[in-house]
């Protein structure tokens, strides 16, 4: 899975924050918040005649809009491991917690999220997903994910406002995440026109022309207070 190389971390980084990761996410080890569909398949099984196999799912099974969807098709073949180490390798969240966050936001209604739906059909929703999940790890996936983000996002603000960048690194900064963003949504097949992506970036440009002006009058204030 080719990608733009982030920022570098150290092992130790890594490891520290995988620990400190929202929810129960040792995705190390594979879907560990997977619901408990495969044991209560295996419970069924005793009863089954010996000899007979289980009858498979009719393909009218799985609702419409489960088999037109058309996310993650570049996907296929991958391997959930593989997904997952890169993401690590440049970003805070996992596979799945990427693969949930997309599905809440495709699968959202005007009273909420279909995470049964979701859980139910991850399979045959996202190619490098095996099994399905319970609507409660759907649930926690995407909450790990909206903390994620919230931590990432106070975490470069405060490396763009405490001074230890330069208004150049923090372009190089800006540049390898619009990168790495940009790769994951046309890996998603998501379509985003030259507006869309000008306008993205003009949003982020601004939030910067404030952060920048926000660190200079706080170093202004310091200076101030230093002469006082």
């Amino acid at each position: 899975m080719d990608g733009n190389e982030a920022v570098d971390r150290s092992d130790a980084d890594r490891r520290e924050r995988t620990d400190q990761s929202a929810g129960t996410d040792d995705d190390s080890s594979g879907d560990a918040a997977a619901s408990t569909a495969g044991d209560e398949r295996a419970d069924d099984s005793d009863g089954s005649m010996p000899g007979v196999p289980d009858p498979e799912p009719a393909e009218n099974d799985v609702p419409e809009d489960v088999q037109k969807y058309a996310r993650f098709t570049k996907m296929d073949g991958a391997q959930y491991d593989r997904v997952n180490e890169f993401l690590r390798d440049r970003t805070y969240i996992t596979a799945r917690e990427w693969a949930i966050a997309r599905l809440c936001s495709d699968f959202r209604t005007e009273t909420g999220v279909e995470m049964t739906k979701i859980g139910e059909n991850l399979p045959e929703l996202v190619p490098f997903m095996t099994d399905t999940y319970s609507p409660q790890a759907v649930n926690q996936a995407r909450s790990s994910f909206e903390d994620k983000v919230r931590t990432a996002g106070a975490t470069f603000l405060y490396g763009a406002m405490c001074d230890f960048f330069t208004a150049e690194e923090l372009d190089d900064v800006m540049y390898e995440a619009t990168e790495v963003a940009k790769f994951l949504l046309e890996v998603e097949g998501v379509d985003l026109s030259v507006e869309d992506e000008l306008e993205a970036e003009e949003r982020i440009s601004s939030v910067m022309r404030e952060v920048r002006e926000a660190s200079e009058e706080l170093r202004a204030e310091d200076l101030a207070d230093g002469d006082a």
